[in-house]
């Protein structure tokens, strides 16, 4: 099979999973034509089959040329950020994430009935974590999967749409082998400008159903040595701006309290998840 045929491939490929996940297929805002014309552009990128152009200190043209490689495919997300929508109702939001002038999107927005929308192809980049950080990464966008969930900010999350969203993580999770501690929230990776999802998010149940970590019922005393800092460094935050990596660990693992101060408890919590981090590194 030469290059271009496994490009062909690959484009239909994508091109056929993305109608795949669209039936039926609703047009809002006219965005048909729009994300078509972005798809053409896309494609039109991947066919470029150009040598890179470079020139020494004196000016003079180095040699290149392209060859086609064989082994290549499609970039897997390796996260899932979660965020609520705050706004109020899914087809508002629908209208949002349609509406090019937004610049904001995702790849799933799920209503409070439980029903899906899948909104992006998993492979491409949709815009949904904007400045971000977590741990080394600086492009959250690059290498995750956005899901909103219809909510304000400001209530409770209804049962059927956690129970959809857990089906949603666990097919996910299995299809791109997403690892236990990729699945974190808005607010952990966009200190100090996202808190979402919010408080009434259930982090507890998402662990408990392996997507990411919570805390121990018992919980062993943080030592007087413990290094608070480095152990939200090792966990993904961003300690640039303490005080509201602190926020963004409470609005994850406590919940109850908001302040960004630590008190011994949320040491104690702190320090237990702390080490079910450290225990894969």
């Amino acid at each position: 099979m030469n290059y271009k045929t496994g490009l062909c491939l690959i484009i239909a490929a994508l091109t056929f999973a993305s109608c795949k996940t669209r039936k039926p297929v609703v047009v809002i805002n006219n965005n048909e034509k729009v994300a078509n014309s972005q798809i053409d552009s896309l494609v039109d990128m991947l066919k470029a089959e150009e040598a890179v152009m470079l020139k020494d200190s004196a000016g003079v043209a180095i040699p290149s040329t392209f060859v086609n490689t064989v082994n290549f495919n499609l970039r897997k997300p390796n996260y899932v950020i979660i965020h609520h929508t705050a706004q109020d109702s899914t087809q508002q939001t629908l209208n949002t994430f349609t509406l090019a002038r937004t610049q904001v999107s995702a790849h799933y927005v799920i209503g409070r009935d439980g029903k899906i929308v899948h909104m992006l192809n998993d492979y491409l980049r949709s815009w949904h974590a904007g400045v971000s950080k977590w741990g080394s990464i600086s492009d959250m966008n690059s290498c995750s999967i956005g899901i909103e969930l219809d909510n304000n900010g400001l209530q409770p999350f209804e049962d059927a749409q956690i129970k959809s969203l857990l089906l949603l993580l666990a097919q996910l999770k299995k299809v791109y082998n997403i690892p236990t501690t990729n699945f974190i929230g808005h607010a952990d990776i966009a200190i100090p400008r996202k808190n979402d999802p919010s408080a009434y998010f259930p982090w507890k149940t998402l662990a408990q159903n392996g997507f990411g970590f919570w805390s121990d019922d018992v919980l062993e005393l943080a030592p007087e040595n413990f290094d608070y800092v480095v152990a939200l460094r090792l966990i993904g935050y961003d300690t640039r701006n303490l005080p509201g990596a602190i926020k963004a660990f409470k609005l994850h693992f406590i919940q109850t309290d908001l302040s960004p101060q630590l008190t011994q408890l949320d040491l104690n919590v702190l320090y237990n998840v702390y080490k079910k981090y450290a225990a894969l590194n």
